[in-house]
C-alpha cells in the first residue's frame, strides 16, 4: 500500500478531505506536508495579519492531526524542490493535494507535475481531489462552450449542477498512520505587525461559527436579507477568512445553505438562506472568471477602460488607507481594515466606490492595498469586487453608479454607530451630522468636542464635483474606444 504525501494548500481541515480521504484510501501511510511558498508569503499582495491566521491554522492542524497519531511537515522552499525532497525521503507513491484555480496556483502544479514526473528517478503523478469551490470553473460554461460573465445565468447554471448534502461530505478519519523519521521545520510564529483580527483560526472555530450562524431558535442566516447591509449589526456569517483558507470547506457551506432553505419556517426566511446561498454563488462566480480570464489580475475586464486616465494622486490614496477623508463611513471602514484586517462587505463596496469613483484613482491600487491587509483576501473575490465597484469588470456595476458615501451611511448605520465605533472623533456627534458633520455649525461642532479641520479631516473633495469629473472621464474613455475600435 506505501505512502503518499498529503500536500495542503487551501484547506486546513480534516472534515470533508477529499484529497485527504483519496490519499488515506489509497495508502497505508499519509504524510501531511505544507510547504511555506517564498513566492507566496513575499509577494506585495500579502500581508502580516493573513498570514499570522494561516500561522495559527497550521498550528490548529497540527494539533488536530497529532490526536489522530499523525503530525504535520512544514518545509520552505519552492514547492516542486520540497515535494520531490520529500517523495524521495517518505519513499512515497503519489501525492495529493486539493485543486486549486488561480493561475499563479495552476502554473506551481503544473511544474510540480513535470518535476515529480522527470527528477525523482520513478514517475510519481500529482493527484488532484476536491477544490476550493463546489462546482468546477471547468464545468461552469455556457451550451456554446464559452464562459459565464454575467452572475445571474452562471447562477442558474450552477443551481441546475448536482448539489451536495450532508451524505457526500467527507468524515474527519480518526487515525492516520505518518511515517516518523521525516524532519520538519518548526511551525512558524505569526509575523510582526499584524492586525488584532477577531478570527480565532482552526477548523473548530469554523464549524461553531456556521453551527451559531444558521442554527438555534432564531439564527441569523434566516434574517440575512433583511440585516445584511446593516453595518453595526452582527448579521453576516464571518466565515470568509476559514472558506479562504479550507477551515471550512465550500461543499460545507453549501449544505448548510440548502438545508436551511429546506427547513426554514417561512418565506422570509426561505429567501434570506437562499440570499446567502447566492453570496457563496457570487464567490464561485468570481473564481470561474479569475480561471477563464486570468489577464483580469493585469488590467480591466472591459477593454473600453483600459486606457481611463486616472488621476492616481499619491497623498488622497494614503488619506484613503488610513481613514483620514473627511468621509465618516469611509474613514470608518479603513480604520476597521487597518485594525481588524476585515471589513463588512457593505462598507467595502463604498470605500472601493470611493476609491475609483470619487477620488478617480486606479483600482489595482485599491485591489492590491485590501489583499496587504485583508484576513481574507483572496486574488479571486478581491479582483473581482474590485472591478464591480470600478465598472470595469463582468457584470459591474455602471459607470454611472456612484455611491454617495453620505446616503449610505444613513441608510445602511442610520444611528451612526458603526462610524462612531471606528472613528472616535465622531462620538458626540448627533446621529443627524454624524455622516455629514462638515454641517454643523461652528457653536455644533464645538459643543460636539469635534471641530471639522482640526479634531476630524476636512472632506479630500466635495462629492458633487468628484461625481461630475468621474463621468467625464469614464465617458471620454468610453468615446476613446469607440472611435479607436469603429466596428
Amino acid at each position: 500500500m506505501g505512502t503518499t504525501l498529503w500536500w495542503i494548500r487551501r484547506d486546513l481541515r480534516l472534515a470533508d478531505n477529499q484529497a485527504l480521504a483519496a490519499a488515506l484510501a489509497q495508502s497505508a501511510h499519509v504524510l501531511p506536508v505544507y510547504v511555506l511558498d517564498p513566492h507566496i508569503l513575499e509577494s506585495a499582495h500579502v500581508g502580516p495579519t493573513r498570514v499570522a491566521f494561516l500561522f495559527g491554522g497550521l498550528r490548529q492542524l497540527d494539533a488536530q492531526l497529532r490526536g489522530c497519531g499523525s503530525r504535520l511537515v512544514v518545509r520552505c522552499g519552492i514547492p516542486a524542490d520540497e515535494l520531490a525532497k520529500l517523495v524521495t525521503e517518505a519513499g512515497a507513491d503519489a501525492v495529493f493535494a486539493e485543486e486549486d484555480f488561480s493561475p499563479y496556483a495552476r502554473e506551481r502544479d503544473a511544474q510540480v507535475r513535470q518535476r515529480l514526473q522527470n527528477s525523482t528517478g520513478r514517475s510519481v503523478p500529482l493527484e488532484l481531489r476536491g477544490r476550493p469551490t463546489v462546482q468546477p470553473p471547468q464545468a461552469m460554461l455556457k451550451d456554446d462552450g464559452t464562459p459565464y460573465v454575467v452572475f445571474t445565468p452562471f447562477s442558474r447554471r450552477w443551481k441546475a449542477l448536482p448539489r451536495p448534502d450532508a451524505g457526500t461530505l467527507e468524515r474527519p478519519p480518526q487515525h492516520i498512520s505518518t511515517p516518523s523519521g521525516v524532519a520538519s521545520l518548526p511551525l512558524p510564529d505569526a509575523p510582526t505587525g499584524a492586525a488584532a483580527a477577531p478570527f480565532p483560526p482552526g477548523e473548530a472555530e469554523a464549524r461553531r461559527r456556521l453551527t451559531e450562524f444558521a442554527e438555534g431558535a432564531t439564527p441569523a442566516i434566516y434574517r440575512y436579507a433583511q440585516e445584511r447591509d446593516r453595518l453595526a449589526l452582527p448579521a453576516t456569517s464571518l466565515l470568509s477568512p476559514y472558506l479562504r483558507f479550507g477551515m471550512l470547506s465550500a461543499r460545507q457551506a453549501a449544505v448548510t445553505a440548502f438545508e436551511a432553505i429546506a427547513q426554514a419556517p417561512d418565506g422570509e426566511a426561505r429567501r434570506s438562506a437562499a440570499v446567502w446561498l447566492d453570496e457563496l454563488i457570487w464567490r464561485e462566480f468570481y473564481v470561474s472568471v479569475l480561471y477563464h480570464f486570468p489577464e483580469v489580475r493585469q488590467h480591466s475586464f472591459r477593454p473600453q477602460y483600459r486606457e481611463m486616465a486616472w488621476d492616481n494622486n499619491e497623498a488622497a490614496f494614503d488619506a484613503w488607507c488610513e481613514g483620514r477623508t473627511g468621509y465618516p463611513l469611509v474613514d470608518a471602514g479603513m480604520r476597521q481594515l487597518r485594525a481588524t484586517g476585515w471589513m463588512h462587505n457593505r462598507a467595502r463596496m463604498v470605500v472601493a466606490s470611493f476609491l475609483t469613483k470619487i477620488l478617480l484613482i486606479d483600482w489595482r491600487w485599491g485591489e492590491q492595498y485590501f489583499m496587504q491587509q485583508l484576513v481574507d483576501g483572496d486574488p479571486a473575490a478581491n479582483n473581482g469586487g474590485w472591478q464591480w465597484s470600478a465598472g470595469t469588470g463582468t457584470d459591474a456595476a455602471p459607470y454611472f453608479r456612484i455611491f454617495s458615501p453620505t446616503a449610505q451611511g444613513q441608510r445602511h448605520d442610520p444611528d451612526g454607530a458603526y462610524v462612531r465605533r471606528w472613528v472616535p472623533e465622531l462620538q458626540g456627534v448627533p446621529a443627524g451630522f454624524v455622516h455629514e458633520p462638515w454641517k454643523m455649525d461652528r457653536d455644533a461642532q464645538r459643543a460636539t468636542g469635534c471641530t471639522v479641520g482640526v479634531d476630524y479631516p476636512e472632506r479630500l473633495i466635495s462629492y458633487a464635483a468628484a461625481r461630475e469629473r468621474t463621468l467625464r472621464a469614464y465617458r471620454a474613455a468610453r468615446d476613446s474606444f469607440a472611435q479607436a475600435h469603429p466596428d
